[in-house]
């Protein structure tokens, strides 16, 4: 059940009324709720000086009955958007917002590292001919030039996307966005009004992708659109060298241009499964040698999965010293890589161990939605955590970390953790633990935004006749 409505923030409900996740009940001390694990601990404060204390009172908001991680139900006092107290908390005077979770799993809130909102839900009108890399990238040029898509459309599509990942519990996501002349003015504008149309929903970083080519005389135009899209007010400069017919000049004019406007990068780097394309080894050297001062980031980086052991531990160790951040895309590059290769297909996935025994930091994404580069996808962070632990042998933990803790830190946002302090920026999913959940996929979420409840979605299944017999 998609939600449905348009993308906006629920409205606070205050004078103590509860709010159930599912069931609706009112938690008072002694009345266990569903789901697994023990409650009780102490209630946690700030540390002194930090303006909080543990006091019922001084929460605005209370999320009572909440499963943690570790298997602990516990209550999460929550004040001036952060959290203010984890523990047994009393509602009894509370005169605040109190919800129920009734044991819902809670997490910090899901990020969306690397998405292409200006593509996306396109899928049933821009076919992909060859169903592969070279023939999505020729289906969305043609597309765009024959002016397929104006900006109100870009817009709705764009909104859809994020109300869909909304729900799914995501409230930070950064788009890359095409930036060529015929482009930036339609797609790079309205996504620029979409951010300031969703910003008390979600950190929506823009990324203007310029391309295929960005160098010589035949670069110009890419030049010229990427330009355009600074002045437009985009977040950070992107690029896919390898598509330019000189990739590592390709990576030159990105870290040039990124300088001078004083942008962060975030560059598609060997998307291939050719082992001897190494622009990453070049953008991490470049990266030292020019003493860039901007964060950069490395999206795919499929290349370096197939190449030797070696190569990839003399990489890692590069990209760790330049403090690039690598983002892998399993969903898109599972579907778009290895076609027509019979044995032993790769995976399409970078060189995870590597770079992350490096000390890389490394999360995941979820690419392309319904549109020619990927004609699947749900919106859900938790899809591509189901495959790091499918397809890249990662545990649920760790996974769960690679789209939330770990996306964060790539995209330089404050941290979000379960402690006194963070950001309460929250979702409660119905499953009894983060392997579960990626499991099941449920989506019954609510999703909280420092501290408001900005989504909630409920589901309901009816069986007839009912199977257990009742």
């Amino acid at each position: 059940m998609r939600p449905s409505g348009p993308l906006r923030v629920a409205p606070d409900v205050r004078g103590g009324q509860v709010h159930g996740l599912a069931t609706g009940r009112v938690h008072r001390r002694g009345i266990q709720g569903s789901g697994t694990g023990d409650r009780g601990g102490t209630v946690t404060t700030r540390a002194p000086g930090a303006g909080d204390s543990s006091g019922s009172g001084s929460h605005e908001l209370i999320l009572v009955d909440a499963l943690l991680p570790d298997g602990r139900r516990t209550d999460i006092g929550i004040r001036s958007g952060r959290i203010s107290a984890v523990g047994d908390l009393d509602t009894t005077p509370h005169t605040g917002e109190i919800h129920d979770l009734a044991g819902a799993l809670v997490i910090p809130s899901l990020v969306e590292p690397h998405a292409h909102l200006d593509k996306a839900l396109t899928a049933d009108v821009v076919p992909n001919p060859t169903l592969d890399l070279a023939g999505a990238v020729q289906a969305w040029r043609q597309a765009t030039k024959a002016g397929r898509f104006d900006r109100d459309d870009v817009t709705r599509r764009a909104l859809e996307a994020l109300r869909l990942l909304t729900a799914a519990g995501v409230t930070a996501v950064r788009s890359h966005v095409n930036s060529l002349p015929h482009t930036v003015d339609t797609a790079v504008a309205a996504l620029v009004e979409v951010r300031r149309t969703v910003s008390d929903l979600i950190d929506l970083q823009l990324v203007a992708l310029t391309g295929p080519t960005a160098t010589g005389p035949a670069g110009a135009e890419g030049r010229a659109g990427l330009a355009r899209a600074i002045e437009l007010g985009v977040d950070v400069v992107g690029g896919a060298p390898q598509l330019d017919p000189d990739p590592q000049g390709a990576v030159d004019v990105a870290l040039a241009i990124a300088g001078d406007a004083r942008l962060p990068v975030d560059l598609h780097m060997d998307e291939t499964l050719d082992p001897e394309a190494r622009s990453l080894h070049y953008l991490a050297r470049r990266v030292i040698e020019t003493g860039f001062p901007h964060r950069v980031t490395a999206s795919h980086c499929v290349s370096l999965g197939v190449q030797t052991p070696q190569q990839q531990i003399e990489t890692a160790r590069l990209v760790a010293e330049a403090g690039i951040g690598v983002i892998t895309l399993p969903q898109t590059n599972l579907y778009l890589q290895a076609r027509g290769v019979r044995r032993a297909p790769p995976r399409g996935l970078t060189a995870l161990d590597a770079l992350e025994q490096a000390g890389v930091q490394v999360c995941a994404g979820g690419d392309n939605v319904e549109d020619p580069y990927n004609p699947l996808g749900r919106s859900d962070p938790l899809e591509a955590a189901a495959l790091m632990v499918l397809a890249a042998h990662r545990s649920p933990d760790q996974a769960l970390q690679m789209v939330s803790t770990s996306a964060r830190a790539v995209l330089g946002l404050e941290d979000v953790s379960l402690a006194v302090g963070s950001p309460a920026d929250l979702v409660a999913i119905r499953s009894v633990s983060p392997r579960e959940a990626m499991a099941r996929a449920p989506q019954a979420r609510t999703v909280y935004r420092r501290g408001h409840r900005i989504a909630h979605t409920e589901t309901r299944t009816t069986f007839s006749p009912d199977p257990s017999g009742r």
